[in-house]
């Protein structure tokens, strides 16, 4: 069992950050640059024993080959177990069981294998996730692979994906929610209760940094967005910290145990997770 799917089957909440590596068309000087600043949000991450996943081809825009810069850099202060990648399916096949087979080869316990937005960018290997999942895990017996699941669709099914076979999961992430989405959290998480799901899950939330209408509409392109509630949240003087957290509080009301933070500013990573977790 992986450390990861260890501590999501305890007793102890998990809340652990994405981040999203750098676009791969970036110039040298500014590749270096950023992937160093990645580099130091990971160390501080896991230094604090957070849990860090590195996103593959996020909103459609092609990004570095997270894994290889991860292995050339992160160096052996970083424990691989605290480290998860993300691998889609807009990829060849080839390319997404060697990516797997190199997780495994460089201590990585851990893999999320997702479908990738099809409106967007290259097209998908594979019609659905679970089938990447299948051809890595006849393989990879020992690489704990993370599933998918989207509390804003219809509960019934979503639960039902996950515990059918086919899923070939250890454990599952989903969309991102947050409290102005609570009641569909809740219908999700009720359905999951009443089959007995037992595959543990982590709840995606996502850092707003502003009300920016430019932004949010954008964003609206890759993720549900309450737009309306944000602007109200905003600007009635709330804090980007105040607003994720009020989402981590009270969906930890609703039931949701486990979590990951996404777009945390990448250079104060860190610091910033522990400013949103002080409030909650």
């Amino acid at each position: 069992m992986s450390v990861l799917v260890e501590r999501l089957k305890g007793d102890a909440r998990v809340i652990a950050a994405e981040l999203r590596p750098p676009r791969a068309e970036l110039e040298t000087a500014a590749s270096m640059d950023a992937w160093i600043d990645t580099y130091h949000a990971v160390r501080g991450l896991t230094r604090n024993g957070t849990f860090v996943f590195l996103t593959d081809s996020a909103v459609g825009m092609k990004e570095e080959d997270n894994l290889r810069h991860l292995v050339i850099n992160l160096g052996s202060d970083v424990p691989r177990s605290h480290v998860v990648p993300f691998l889609t399916c807009k990829h060849t096949a080839e390319y997404c069981l060697a990516y797997a087979d190199r997780a495994r080869q460089n201590g990585f316990e851990s893999l999320v294998v997702l479908g990738g937005d099809k409106h967007v960018g290259p097209p998908r290997c594979v019609e659905h996730a679970w089938q990447l999942r299948e051809m890595i895990r006849a393989r990879e017996a020992h690489l704990a692979l993370g599933g998918w699941a989207n509390p804003h669709a219809n509960a019934a099914s979503q639960v039902q994906h996950l515990m059918e076979d086919r899923a070939t999961a250890e454990f599952y992430l989903t969309q991102i929610v947050s409290h102005h989405s609570r009641p569909s959290v809740e219908r999700f998480l009720a359905e999951a209760q009443r089959r007995h799901l037992a595959l543990p899950g982590m709840f995606g939330v996502f850092y707003y940094r502003s009300a920016n209408p430019r932004t949010l509409e954008t964003l609206r392109d890759f993720l549900p967005v309450p737009v309306d509630g944000l602007r109200e949240e905003f600007g009635a003087g709330a804090t980007p910290d105040d607003v994720c957290a009020r989402s981590i509080r009270e969906l930890t009301e609703s039931g949701v145990r486990h979590f990951y933070v996404s777009n945390l500013p990448i250079g104060r990573a860190a610091s910033t997770l522990g400013c949103v977790l002080a409030l909650v």
